[in-house]
């Protein structure tokens, strides 16, 4: 009896991902940060490695397999999530731009402690913080370590993941600090998807998320819902302009390598945002918040 053939396929029938042939969008290069020291004072080299090493590869890949062919293939994270915020049907493409963005961000706005300048008053976290920056922060929050218990108190109430962003109300100059869950943004053009609600805090039987939600979907006269005959508004209903001059991340795959679940007392999500308090580079969020000169008086 002749038995029947087993057919095996060979590699090169096999599917491919799309990014093999393929790559737009890169991996930004951190200047500041190597594979080998990973972050001092808050990842170890493994730590770093997951959480931007081999995460943004993930990211930026996904970013790449679902741009291909499409207008926002040769675009930057930070216009695709602006021009995509509003599409439910465009939101894996959100999401994939968002998180690039914001990891990014997150990187960018950590200070390596082993080569950052010294400061003339000491080696105190608060002393690294420019003078006018300081002096913003500590007029707004009533004190430099009431802005860092504000941080810790919300990033810690986050029973997800997401982030914890310091805003620059761009009309008024004031800061605030604001919370994002997932891949949500702070910025203006996709406060559809701010996603500023745990859910896991928040019924959907609540008045003010019922509220909300009408407010950022009403249609009518007047009303902008990107629709296709419709002028594109970039601010959503209830959009306030505002500019992220830092962010912190606590998604889980960030600090769990090197802090733990925080059973027991030790480690955990707690540890690794005061760890982060003491890795910020206060000048580059300066230079974002663009603070103007106090006039002398005369």
């Amino acid at each position: 009896m002749l038995r029947p053939r087993l057919r095996i396929p060979r590699a090169s029938r096999l599917w491919r991902p799309i990014i093999a042939s393929r790559q737009i969008h890169h991996v930004p290069h951190l200047k500041h940060f190597t594979p080998e020291e990973g972050v001092p004072g808050l990842l170890s080299p493994q730590g770093f490695d997951i959480a931007w090493s081999q995460y943004m590869q993930y990211i930026i890949e996904r970013l790449n397999v679902t741009t291909a062919g499409t207008e926002f293939e040769g675009e930057e994270p930070l216009s695709i999530l602006k021009a995509t915020a509003r599409e439910p049907s465009q939101a894996p493409i959100f999401n994939y731009a968002s998180m690039a963005h914001n990891n990014h961000l997150f990187f960018e706005n950590l200070a390596n402690v082993n080569t950052a300048k010294p400061s003339a008053e000491g080696g105190n976290a608060e002393d690294r913080i420019p003078p006018r920056l300081k002096h913003e922060l500590a007029k707004q929050f009533s004190s430099i370590e009431t802005l860092r218990r504000e941080f810790l108190v919300t990033a810690m109430g986050m029973f997800g993941p997401g982030f914890v962003w310091l805003v620059k109300n761009a009309q008024t100059a004031d800061l605030r600090i604001l919370v994002t869950y997932l891949a949500g943004t702070p910025y203006t053009a996709g406060h559809w998807r701010r996603q500023g609600v745990d859910m896991n805090n928040q019924g959907i039987n609540s008045p003010n998320i019922v509220r909300d939600w009408f407010e950022r979907t009403k249609t009518g006269a007047g009303a902008d819902i990107g629709a296709r005959f419709t002028p594109v508004n970039q601010t959503a209903p209830g959009g306030t302009d505002v500019i992220p001059l830092l962010c912190l991340n606590t998604w889980e795959h960030v600090w769990l390598c090197d802090y733990g679940i925080g059973a027991g007392g030790y480690g955990g999500k707690k540890v690794y945002i005061q760890r982060w308090w003491d890795v910020i580079d206060w000048e580059k969020v300066e230079s974002l918040a663009n603070i103007e000169r106090v006039p002398l008086k005369t």
